[in-house]
């Protein structure tokens, strides 16, 4: 058996001299247009579920969802150009033009030859296909738009990104269900780290509110049923809980290697300092018993960013208000953390947006380094009667002022995938 070290098992032994800032954020969710939005929508306890509008779900079990009603895309493209797109694919070329413009960074003036863009999606373009379905059904093959794999292939976010500003390093897509988005960040990170580029567009978009997605997590018994009641329905550690909220939405980040962002003069939000990336081989839907798995994934992180446990302060979780998967979470954590997560917050931002699938992970790794830059963590929304089984200070809706060096933020999907992001102040 290994007697490797947690750091030996992410990285080689000698660590990479390149490191990874956080320049430039941009975040849809159904809270807001924009991470200003979003984020003083979630210190404000507001809640971005309602009656899902878009769709037809008069026939449907759960009749509830976050969408992004704020959401345009026509003051990112032409009309042309949204033709050709599916509704995730307008929202990764919007939170993409979101953080390139916060970063401060022309890409006119850059080796586009040293630019990334990975940008992933659990289910991609379903809402073109779903509509496909029904002309071929009702009209025929001859009147399916010719558009239609564009719009629904995953790797045509990035794409489409890449075209845009001119970006000519690898351009590819994660799929790895709720982890997707963590995963296009971790994986961004390392890239920079070994000097594949200087700087990567990386996150994930998601517009899965169709009937099919629906039915679907319906059939499974997946998501909550209270439909008189949508602003209270997502309750992650909530006793009451009763299944997750479907939710569509993006976060994009710009990385850059720490010497390019400094010599440019960039503002430098965060340290990207570690990720870690496991697999429960266990069940489909399910993690294993205590979370092991999941464990070892925030070990490795902390290992991968040198970070004590008792560095991190806060931790957004990747808790979807399903009872199986909050309480193993937190026992993974508790079991991380050790003496030190008695004074850690630990909030689920879901509670306020839903779940946005594989957008979730990038939307809350943007919605964790707003946590570090203002020192505040986000609340748990609707946390009335707190599962007896979770020990930890969930930040029952009101947020939390902390200081502390670093937050950390969890991503875990079906098929057993876990990631875990570190992020710590600039210095």
């Amino acid at each position: 058996m290994s007697t490797a070290s947690p750091r030996s098992s992410t990285k080689s032994k000698v660590r990479p001299a390149r490191r990874v800032a956080v320049t430039g954020l941009g975040l849809i969710t159904p809270c807001g247009m924009g991470a200003e939005a979003s984020w003083a929508a979630l210190l404000a306890a507001q809640s971005g579920i309602r009656r899902i509008s878009t769709v037809d779900v008069s026939q449907m079990r759960t009749q509830i969802g976050g969408e992004a009603l704020d959401f345009d895309a026509r003051p990112y493209m032409e009309a042309k150009e949204m033709r050709r797109m599916d509704r995730f694919e307008h929202m990764a070329v919007a939170a993409a033009d979101m953080a390139i413009r916060n970063a401060g960074i022309s890409f006119a003036q850059e080796n586009g030859e040293r630019v990334a863009v990975i940008i992933g999606s659990g289910i991609g373009g379903i809402l073109s296909l779903e509509e496909s379905v029904h002309t071929l059904r009702d009209r025929g093959p001859s009147k399916i738009s010719p558009y239609l794999i564009l719009q629904m292939s995953m790797n045509l976010a990035p794409g489409f990104v890449s075209i845009r500003h001119g970006l000519r390093g690898p351009s590819f897509s994660t799929s790895s269900a709720c982890a997707t988005g963590a995963h296009a960040i971790g994986e961004a990170m390392r890239g920079i780290e070994r000097g594949d580029y200087d700087v990567a567009v990386a996150g994930a978009a998601e517009a899965p509110v169709s009937q099919v997605a629906l039915g679907g997590f319906a059939a499974m018994r997946a998501m909550s049923t209270r439909n008189d009641d949508p602003a209270r329905a997502s309750r992650p550690f909530d006793k009451d809980r009763d299944g997750f909220v479907l939710a569509e939405g993006a976060g994009i980040m710009v990385l850059e290697s720490w010497d390019h962002a400094k010599a440019r003069g960039a503002n430098i939000l965060a340290e990207l300092g570690g990720y870690a990336a496991t697999s429960d081989a266990f069940h489909a839907t399910s993690p294993a018993p205590g979370h092991a798995e999941g464990r070892r994934c925030m070990q490795l992180a902390l290992a991968d960013a040198e970070l004590e446990p008792s560095s991190v302060a806060y931790v957004n979780a990747h808790a979807t208000s399903t009872e199986v998967g909050d309480v193993l979470e937190c026992e993974a954590i508790a079991g991380v953390f050790g003496a030190h997560a008695s004074k850690l917050l630990v909030s689920s931002t879901k509670s306020a947006t839903g779940h946005m699938l594989g957008a979730a992970g990038a939307a809350e790794a943007v919605i964790s380094v707003l946590a570090l830059v203002n020192g505040i963590a986000p609340p748990t929304l609707n946390l009335d009667n707190q599962d007896p089984r979770i020990t930890l200070n969930c930040v029952p809706k009101e947020p939390r002022s902390f200081q502390g060096e670093a937050v950390l933020s969890n991503a875990f999907g079906f098929g057993g995938t876990n990631v875990a992001l570190v992020f710590r102040r600039p210095g």
